[in-house]
């Protein structure tokens, strides 16, 4: 993983919702993932892209779901979101760029 191109292919984009701001006195901070990553390669994600150090991380895969527009039937894409731990005293502010 030498390219930064795969680690940004890796971790899509923070996921900014209430419940996952009251993690963020915990020192924990939510991300949508590629279906396909590992915890090991979002932690090697995570660490180059934003230069802290990881502890923990937790996946969670939300399942597709069936909704009705106007009569029809669809169907919503499911995701895979990653809810990492940071070292004490690291963070990462959402509101900048990488």
């Amino acid at each position: 993983m030498k390219n930064n191109n795969v680690h940004f292919d890796i971790i899509l984009s923070p996921i900014v919702t209430e419940k996952s701001t009251n993690l963020n006195v915990l020192n924990k901070l939510t991300f949508k993932v590629s279906k396909n990553a590992t915890k090991f390669n979002i932690k090697k994600s995570i660490e180059k892209l934003y230069k802290v150090e990881v502890i923990k991380i937790n996946t969670i895969l939300s399942k597709p779901k069936t909704k009705i527009v106007k009569g029809k039937l669809g169907k919503k894409t499911g995701y895979k979101k990653a809810i990492v731990t940071l070292k004490e005293g690291q963070t990462i502010d959402m509101t900048s760029g990488v």
